[in-house]
């Protein structure tokens, strides 16, 4: 596989790995990524791109304006880490007890730093603008809503987005148009029955077997109520409930996610959730409290954009560009990509010697094949050099 790695990117190799080993050394969490936000400050004005500061709380946007008029072109990273304790024994292992890069942020930080800078060299050829946003907070809080709120995509036509894939060896870029990643919505379910000794069940209304025909029949949502070809998945990931094994339990906790590729299904799962847990009411005659959170909405790719980032990944990749690994995981790019169009794509890093799903994203010793940072920037400048410099 014949792999182009843009020559403005390759001397920019060293830079970019160690921009992302240092960052990987110093995770932040969401809404507290001071240092890192202040690398990238440092960074752009050392490069002459003007900066806003304070974007969606920690966020950063830089404007780099070419010399002719034109559209303009955002493209983002996201960077903040995950609470977890790196169990791994990488030389640039975390050094903030309890918090870890385990997802590919810092990679993200250090790919778009590379290209603000591979471009910033070239600016007199832009025909346009290009806007490169640094966001916090992906891991669960929303970061791009906040961003969009104080006008990060203020006159951007169009929005490309990018994450590092250990699902795809290393020389793939992963890109299609429509969903690409799921909604991701929570909800919590409260069993509220009448406890009593586990000799006499008579009279009692037991919420452990209450909740165990709940979870059974929660499943029918997707083996029965979805078009098996549109991906769903309800999960039920926590339950609480009971005292001893003698006693029968008057109340249980469940929580879970639910996941979906099209806004369609994900209010079908949330009307039959609502549906099913009133009929169990009536069934079991008890009280159940049913609390759902819609997440992030699914990340959906605009055709013509997606055909835009396919054709500059050929470039850097060559066959090595198509259809990506798919998970039912969620991402607030959506948010982005309800905005304006765009198109979100994944950059192939399962590490050296290793199978793709061998080192999963989240996992404690997570890490990935550096080389992709290369590929990574080079598909985002060949993508601004198609978009903005030619014609």
């Amino acid at each position: 596989m014949a792999i182009h790695i843009k020559p403005e990117i390759k001397a920019l190799k060293e830079s970019i790995i160690s921009t992302r080993r240092d960052i990987h050394q110093h995770p932040e969490l969401a809404f507290n990524e001071h240092r890192t936000a202040k690398l990238v400050v440092e960074r752009l004005k050392f490069l002459g791109i003007d900066v806003q500061t304070c974007v969606g709380k920690t966020g950063v946007v830089g404007t780099l304006r070419g010399k002719n008029s034109g559209k303009t072109i955002a493209l983002r990273a996201d960077m903040d880490a995950l609470p977890m304790q790196e169990t791994g024994d990488l030389p640039y292992k975390s050094q903030n007890d309890g918090i870890m890069h385990a997802c590919g942020h810092d990679g993200h930080t250090a790919m778009l730093l590379g290209t603000a800078e591979a471009l910033s060299e070239k600016y007199d050829q832009l025909k346009g603008t290009v806007k490169f946003i640094f966001q916090p907070a992906e891991e669960g809080q929303g970061g791009a809503r906040y961003m969009i709120e104080d006008g990060a995509l203020e006159g951007v036509d169009e929005i490309y987005g990018l994450h590092l894939w250990n699902y795809q060896k290393y020389g793939t870029i992963g890109v299609k148009p429509g969903p690409i990643m799921a909604a991701a919505d929570l909800f919590e379910i409260t069993i509220h029955g009448k406890g009593g000794h586990g000799a006499a069940p008579q009279g009692t209304k037991d919420a452990i077997v209450i909740a165990s025909h709940l979870v059974q029949t929660l499943q029918t949502i997707v083996s029965r109520n979805t078009n098996p070809i549109e991906s769903t998945v309800v999960t039920i990931g926590q339950i609480n409930g009971g005292y001893n094994f003698n006693i029968i339990a008057d109340t249980v906790n469940l929580k879970g996610t639910s996941r979906a590729y099209t806004e369609e299904n994900r209010q079908l799962i949330k009307t039959r959730m609502a549906e099913i847990i009133k009929g169990t009411e009536q069934i079991f005659d008890c009280k159940i409290d049913f609390e759902y959170e819609d997440g992030y909405p699914p990340t959906v790719n605009h055709p013509k954009e997606s055909e835009n980032l396919l054709n500059a990944a050929k470039e850097i990749v060559g066959d090595g560009a198509g259809a990506p690994y798919l998970s039912m995981g969620g991402e607030d790019f959506s948010y982005f990509l309800q905005e304006v169009p765009g198109c979100f794509f994944f950059v192939g890093s399962a590490p050296i010697d290793k199978e793709p799903l061998s080192v999963p994203h989240h996992c404690s010793h997570f890490d990935f094949d550096e080389r992709a940072l290369l590929v990574g920037s080079s598909v985002y400048t060949q993508l601004i050099d198609d978009l903005l410099m030619k014609g």
